[in-house]
């Protein structure tokens, strides 16, 4: 697959990114990532280096968070499975209707 560059601004620098992904999709994750850094920045005053570290470190742990949270439904789901599969089939299908 082809790379692509796009040039992309994070905190007011240029960054010209390399990626099989597509330039819309390149300039989403640029755009959170600057977000996010503006965000830290209002709440810190932390210099740019020491941002870039803890906009990794908090995204890192959003990523970890939804990864488990992922095998957490993944168990879930594969449990439901095998209760639906343990289940008689009469049970699955509806009474037949009797007239009063």
């Amino acid at each position: 697959m082809q790379k692509i560059r796009t040039t992309v601004r994070i905190a007011g620098k240029e960054y010209t990114i390399a990626s099989t992904d597509s330039e819309a999709y390149v300039n989403r994750v640029a755009s959170w990532v600057d977000r996010r850094m503006s965000e830290l920045a209002a709440a810190t005053r932390l210099p740019a280096t020491q941002l870039a570290v803890l906009t990794a470190v908090n995204a890192a742990d959003d990523m970890m968070k939804s990864r488990d949270e992922i095998r957490r439904l993944e168990a879930e789901l594969e449990d439901l499975r095998a209760k639906m599969a343990a289940q008689p089939e009469e049970a699955a299908e509806p009474a037949p209707e009797t007239e009063a």
